[in-house]
């Protein structure tokens, strides 16, 4: 990787943003339908080893170009990419994007440790290029109206965080459980959510402490493996307690268990699946044994990251110095692997 970026310029507002897609499947081709949805860009190729999942992707954008791969992209001239390939690629891929003065979406993680993380926010930087990455739980109703709560002082200090992500599933794809592809287990897979979710609702507070218990099959993690169950403990300098678990196919009578619950002084609030689902959520706000509705269903969130990075884009966002909050998720990931501290 060099540190030579490419000059190039953001795209004007008097035309859209020609997207490159590299990676379409089911997620890819989601986000790439939401994009489009907003008519602030334009998909100029696409790029994916199955032709068939090309050929699904072109459906929605049939003027689009089909190329073998980033290198295809890269020849082409375009504004950004939006990369949605195995985790083991991200960072390698991004970089090399910035480097040639694209903006990047990203989905998660952007990097399998907090390094890679930082070797992607120092291209986007020095490119001063739009980097984003798909946090997509943070664009949920429920998520907005909780930080609204905590914003404005409405639960007190919060002093408890309990977060929870049980997928009865798990991937269906090989890679996702070699963690030398995917940086790790269900942590990597699901948790990144749970702690980007803490950081970016208390953006105040630092995580001083980290304990975790990993576990694959039932029993403890050997080195090699993907765990498909964790439980982590962190601490925050506020004085706070974070507990957080997460799991693949653990028997929990439903297809998702999924929640995001704040404690504060005789006041808290909780975000949550419905039925099992994966896509309803409701929030509520709790005071002392009494509670009231924040958000219910539906909500159309899924999408609404990419969204939001296509519109900037289309507006000359450059370089976002939020995407910095990546970094300390990455690394608090680290720690629950005991990667680090």
């Amino acid at each position: 990787m060099t540190d030579a970026v490419l000059e190039r310029p953001v795209s004007a507002t008097s035309r859209k943003p020609r997207i490159g897609f590299l990676g379409v499947g089911w997620i890819g081709r989601h986000r790439m339908e939401a994009m489009l949805a907003t008519g602030a860009v334009e998909a100029a190729a696409v790029a994916d080893p199955s032709d068939d999942m090309a050929g699904d992707a072109l459906k929605l954008a049939p003027a689009a170009e089909q190329v073998a791969d980033l290198d295809g992209l890269l020849a082409l001239d375009l504004d950004g990419v939006v990369i949605a390939t195995p985790s083991a690629l991200h960072a390698e891929q991004s970089i090399r994007a910035l480097e040639r003065g694209l903006a990047v979406f990203c989905q998660k993680p952007l990097g399998r440790s907090e390094a890679e993380v930082r070797a992607v926010i120092d291209a986007a930087r020095r490119a001063d290029r739009l980097l984003a990455v798909d946090l997509s739980y943070r664009f949920t109703e429920g998520v907005q109206r909780i930080r609204d709560e905590i914003r404005s002082g409405g639960l007190g200090r919060i002093h408890a965080v309990d977060l929870v992500f049980h997928n009865a599933y798990g991937p269906d794809k090989p890679w996702f459980y070699d963690p030398a592809l995917s940086g790790g287990g269900c942590v990597m897979d699901l948790g990144v959510h749970l702690v980007d979710l803490a950081l970016w609702l208390l953006p105040e507070a630092k995580v001083v402490d980290v304990s975790s218990v990993l576990q694959s099959g039932g029993r403890p993690l050997s080195p090699g493996e993907a765990e498909d169950y964790a439980v982590a403990t962190l601490t925050l300098d506020t004085g706070a307690v974070v507990r957080l678990a997460c799991s693949w196919r653990l028997p929990a009578g439903q297809e998702a268990v999924i929640s995001a619950a704040f404690y504060g002084e005789g006041r808290g609030a909780e975000f949550r699946n419905v039925g099992g689902s994966f896509y309803d959520f409701v929030a509520e706000r709790f005071d002392g044994t009494t509670r009231r509705s924040l958000s219910e269903p539906p909500d159309a969130w899924g999408g609404r990251a990419a969204a939001d990075w296509a519109r900037r884009l289309a507006t000359g966002s450059r370089y976002d110095p939020g995407v910095e909050s990546t970094v300390a998720v990455a690394g608090v990931l680290d720690r629950i692997y005991g990667r680090q501290g």
